[in-house]
């Protein structure tokens, strides 16, 4: 018997799964120790729906319709167990960076 693809098996997931309520696709999706990144697949059409979501999800990074780029200006940071920091953009830099407050009184 031939093994089935990835995809085979990925698509009866999904169709097993759905439909979903918006309540129960966060409660799955936030349902981890970590919370580094997630990523929402959907059509140009429900842009702003997939944002109403990124809003809702305890992660540090969303993507949409992609999860393979960094991008330098954004910071990266996690949640949960993936960690306390951040990287990239200025945000990164800033634990490095030594302030210094001037108050002078030159009356």
């Amino acid at each position: 018997m031939k093994k089935p693809s990835r995809l085979a098996l990925y698509r009866l997931h999904a169709k097993l799964m759905s439909p979903l309520t918006r309540a129960h696709l966060l409660q799955m999706m936030n349902d981890s120790k970590y919370g580094l990144t997630a990523a929402i697949y959907t059509d140009k059409n429900s842009k702003n729906r997939a944002e109403r979501i990124a809003f809702e999800l305890d992660v540090g990074t969303v993507y949409m319709n992609r999860c393979d780029f960094l991008d330098p200006a954004l910071t990266w940071s996690g949640r949960k167990d993936s960690g306390k920091g951040v990287a990239l953009s200025s945000t990164g830099f800033d634990p490095f960076l030594r302030n210094k407050s001037w108050n002078f009184n030159i009356a």
